[in-house]
């Protein structure tokens, strides 16, 4: 039979470590039942006996791994979150990009982590409808996260409706075709034009694989994180902007420690951190 009724003190501090150098996210007693649970079902399921013997399968099988990480992101959003940084991205920060660039030339936007597709989406939507230059450059949308299941899901794009709650009826009879009662499925066109990809953020190989943006989503992601995965996330994604690029970050974070390669701007609408320009070079 397999021992699931809870981790001792020294088992629990070996699992939060296992997803604290995985994931950066800080997990620990105060989340016992949570973490209790979760290791609970991934025994179960893997017919682990003990959690010594589940640890070494955790550490053996990248494929377990990936799934007991799946069971521990969080996956709270929705279409048109945080609206006011899509304001201050198509009034502010997109007119100061494409200022620097021709007409066609590629301008790239970053999603991450995107969770099940909502915020991505709701960027190709937004700027479908707010922003008249959209068809004169080459957009690419790219959506992350860490949690494969998520993305599987953001590739079907079926939501229910307080997914869809903040949207503005004309703007969901526009994009989205409904399924039933509560869910609707976002139209081809709009799932076409987000890429989705798996990126940790905390590794820095795997930020790396992708290819420079201009602007970057990343809401709500450094709560979990202490202060070293903090500036660990920081530094890969200045060096996956381009010069001059932004970084969108959660209302409520603000960590003046990890941000210092960054200048903070305050446009009307938010306040958002750009890597600088390098030195002597034109701005426009």
């Amino acid at each position: 039979m397999t021992d699931v009724d809870g981790l001792s003190a020294a088992d629990l501090k070996r699992l939060c470590d296992f997803l604290y150098r995985r994931t950066g996210m800080m997990f620990g007693e105060s989340k016992r039942y949570y973490i209790d649970r979760r290791v609970g079902d991934r025994m179960e399921q893997t017919g682990a006996r003990t959690f010594g013997a589940y640890l070494a399968q955790l550490r053996d099988d990248p494929f377990e791994a990936e799934h007991l990480i799946n069971n521990f992101t969080v996956n709270e959003t929705y279409f048109y979150r945080e609206e006011y940084q899509l304001r201050a991205l198509s009034r502010d920060l997109l007119p100061e990009i494409v200022a620097r660039r021709q007409p066609g030339d590629k301008v790239r936007i970053w999603s991450a982590p995107c969770a099940t597709g909502e915020e991505p989406y709701s960027i190709a939507i937004w700027l479908l409808e707010n922003w008249d230059m959209v068809d004169a450059y080459n957009i690419e949308i790219v959506g992350s996260d860490i949690d494969t299941r998520v993305i599987a899901a953001a590739l079907e794009g079926d939501y229910r409706e307080r997914a869809l709650s903040r949207l503005p009826e004309a703007v969901r009879r526009r994009y989205f075709e409904r399924e039933g009662a509560e869910s609707w499925r976002l139209i081809r066109d709009i799932k076409e034009s987000v890429t989705f990809t798996q990126v940790n953020l905390i590794d820095p190989a795997s930020v790396a694989m992708q290819e420079a943006f201009d602007v970057i989503f990343c809401r709500n992601l450094f709560i979990y994180f202490d202060d070293a995965s903090r500036l660990l996330a920081a530094n890969n994604l200045f060096a996956t902007l381009n010069p001059g690029g932004f970084v969108c970050l959660g209302h409520t974070e603000f960590m003046l420690r990890a941000l210092s390669n960054f200048t903070c701007r305050r446009f009307e609408e938010a306040v958002v951190y750009q890597r600088p320009w390098p030195p002597g070079s034109r701005r426009s």
